[in-house]
């Protein structure tokens, strides 16, 4: 089995959320195929730059993607098909 880069797992977990429009963290930890530890320190990066916000609703916790989270992905979708179309 190949192992996920960290801008792979990252992607990874944003595409989750955007597919989703919004999500609760258990879904999330279990679509993202990683243990809950190793999750956590990727939400938290996350977090910290700003590529997904908690919304709070119904007394329930939701994942959100940001604007920037937004524009990342875009961003690693257009350096993977550079990539692609240069055969690195």
């Amino acid at each position: 089995m190949v192992k996920r880069a960290k801008l792979e797992i990252i992607r990874d977990i944003l595409k989750i959320i955007q597919d989703h429009h919004s999500i609760r963290i258990t879904p999330l930890i279990r679509k993202s195929n990683m243990s809950s530890e190793r999750f956590r320190e990727y939400y938290n990066e996350l977090i910290k730059k700003e590529f997904v916000k908690e919304l709070h609703m119904n007394g329930e916790k939701l994942i959100s993607l940001t604007e920037k989270g937004a524009r990342f992905l875009e961003k690693y979708k257009t350096i993977i098909h550079f990539i692609e179309e240069f055969e690195l």
